[in-house]
């Protein structure tokens, strides 16, 4: 790709999240979501391979439809009670096409479909982008309307998010499909209490953000796309591996590790609103989870050859030479200690 392309596309990308979260009226938020789809379109069909414009394609018609949705929902709202307030909307039925719109935007389940396979033919950058960037002005639209949306509905959705989530990810042995139903069960935690407490679904979003970035830069390093490949990878780079294992634990929720703290706050919030049931069945659905994450794991933890390999020069030197890696690696699994310092600040 021209290199002013991407540079173009990239600050698009800034320019429309940027609009989006900061806007109160639902025309400046709709344009931010638009320019978001026309900027990721070009970085999806960079390679030209005929996977990459099928995803493409499939993109662009999602997102074009849930924009429309939420067009007409703000428009239905505006007509019905007179205001264009992001935080206004209050007619029901603007409230139903709001949440459809928003669970096509995000993949939530029965809106999942395009996700697996719009992040499997995508580049593992762009894949990056599209599960944490792409994800987070949806998810504002959605903090800024909680409190007149369904909760019914919302739980429903989450749970059966969770469900799909772990469920299909256990069938999976491309990388990037496995971590974009992790991402749609990642969701259902986040919605399930965005009802109860919005600052915890975005805390809940930052720390996924965080250890899905950390995932994707080492599986870029590693250049691994299936579980088959990344056998060979622990004797090209050992240290990278050993980390990579205990980032995926961290996003299965694991304990002591950093993406337990969100799990734990959410089953603590949903057990005051007197809602055992949905923490119970969410928390059982998680296990699933937590099994296709140790699937690498145990492919990466199996015994190397007798023979010592000489480690690749490209492993070694992106090892000693990245140090944002390393960083992201270290709050990705030990943030957990200071859970009272991130709690106090949220």
């Amino acid at each position: 790709m021209n290199p002013h392309t991407k540079l173009i596309s990239y600050l698009s990308l800034l320019l429309g999240t940027t609009i989006t979260i900061s806007s109160n009226h639902w025309m400046m938020a709709w344009t931010g979501l638009e320019i978001n789809t026309l900027a990721i379109i070009p970085l999806i069909s960079k390679s030209h391979h005929p996977r990459a414009i099928e995803a493409t394609i499939k993109y662009f018609l999602v997102q074009a439809t849930a924009s429309t949705l939420m067009l007409f929902s703000s428009m239905t709202n505006a007509w019905l009670t007179g205001q264009w307030d992001i935080t206004q909307l209050t007619h029901p039925t603007s409230c139903l096409l709001l949440t459809t719109a928003i669970a096509m935007k995000l993949g939530l389940v029965p809106f999942h479909f395009w996700f697996p396979e719009v992040l499997q033919g995508s580049p593992m950058t762009t894949a990056l982008l599209l599960t944490t960037m792409m994800k987070f002005p949806p998810i504002t639209i959605l903090f800024m309307t909680s409190h007149t949306l369904n909760p019914t509905l919302l739980t429903s959705m989450a749970i059966a998010s969770a469900a799909l989530g772990g469920w299909m990810g256990l069938n999976q042995t491309q990388i990037r499909k496995i971590l974009a139903f992790s991402s749609i069960s990642h969701l259902g935690w986040m919605t399930i209490i965005i009802i109860y407490s919005p600052k915890l679904t975005l805390l809940t979003f930052y720390l996924y953000a965080l250890t899905t970035t950390t995932t994707f830069l080492m599986l870029n390093t590693t250049k691994a796309l299936k579980l088959s490949t990344m056998m060979t990878s622990w004797t090209k780079a050992p240290m990278l591996n050993a980390t990579l294992m205990l980032t995926l634990l961290s996003l299965a929720g694991l304990p002591p590790l950093t993406g337990f703290l969100p799990k734990w706050l959410i089953i603590q919030e949903l057990t005051k609103q007197e809602m055992t049931v949905a923490a119970t069945t969410i928390t059982m659905l998680s296990l699933l989870g937590l099994f296709f994450y140790l699937r690498p794991r145990m492919l990466l933890s199996n015994h190397p050859p007798t023979k010592p390999h000489k480690p690749h020069k490209t492993m070694a030197c992106l090892q000693i030479n990245s140090p944002q890696v390393a960083i992201l690696a270290s709050l990705s699994t030990l943030l957990l200690p200071l859970s009272p310092t991130i709690l106090a600040t949220a």
